[in-house]
Order: structure tokens, then C-alpha cells, then sequence
């Protein structure tokens, strides 16, 4: 079997936690739970603004699958975790174009879409993902 492998990036938020950004172990990639912090400052972006904090957030999840070697392409499933089910359209329609614009093939990542509470009060949305690259 081959060992598990942490992932980082500078690109991305550093995780808050006991975590890593992501971890691959063969072909597969796991990326922990992304949010629409700026990876520059550390701060959480658009407060109120769920259309910027999921373009924010995909971008992070994106910088992480590619610091794991593999391209947005490569992703299977993300699962995307929503603070109240009025915020589902706009999320959709940034998800959607994000989607248009990284994954030219038209293969789309499958997807579910969840509403919960989320760790911070100013966060949104929060996205992870599941990726295969051999």
C-alpha cells in the first residue's frame, strides 16, 4: 500500500485545525473543507456575499488539487456545505460557471449540497472535494 502524502500550498488558506489541506494516498485526493478565506491575508472574504465566497472558496479547493499534482478535471465529487437553502441560487450560478470554465472536457464533478452550520459566523459556504490522478 502506498503511505498517505499531506498536501500544502501557500495558495490556499493554511487549515485552522489539526488537519491538512488535502492528502493524497495513491491516486486518491482528499481536500479538507475549503472556505472563502483569502490565502494572502488569512481573513474571510464578502461578508453577506455568497456568489464571491463561493468563487473564493472554489479557487482555494482548485490551488490544493493542483498542489497535489492533479488538475480541477480530476475531481469527482465536492460537497458543498450552505448556511441557509436561500443562498442555493447564487452559489449555483458562480458554482456553474466555475465549473464551465475549469472543467472544458464537460465531465462535471458530481455533487452534493448540504445546509448546516458552519464553523465561523462570517462563513457562507464551505466546500471539499474528492479527486483520482494517477
Amino acid at each position: 500500500m502506498t503511505d498517505k502524502t499531506p498536501i500544502h500550498t501557500p495558495d490556499a488558506p493554511a487549515p485552522a485545525w489539526a488537519f491538512h489541506q488535502a492528502v493524497r494516498k495513491g491516486p486518491m485526493i482528499t481536500v479538507s473543507g475549503q472556505g472563502p478565506v483569502d490565502p494572502a491575508s488569512g481573513e474571510y472574504i464578502a461578508a453577506g456575499d455568497v456568489a464571491a465566497q463561493t468563487e473564493r472558496t472554489l479557487q482555494n479547493v482548485r490551488a490544493i488539487v493542483e498542489a497535489a499534482g492533479a488538475t480541477f478535471e480530476d475531481v469527482l465529487m465536492l460537497r458543498v456545505y450552505l448556511t441557509e437553502r436561500s443562498l442555493f441560487p447564487a452559489m449555483n450560478e458562480v458554482y456553474s460557471a466555475f465549473m464551465e470554465k475549469h472543467c472544458p472536457s464537460g465531465v462535471r464533478p458530481s455533487r452534493t449540497t448540504v445546509f448546516t452550520g458552519l464553523p465561523r459566523e462570517e462563513m457562507l459556504v464551505e466546500i471539499d472535494a474528492l479527486a483520482y490522478r494517477d
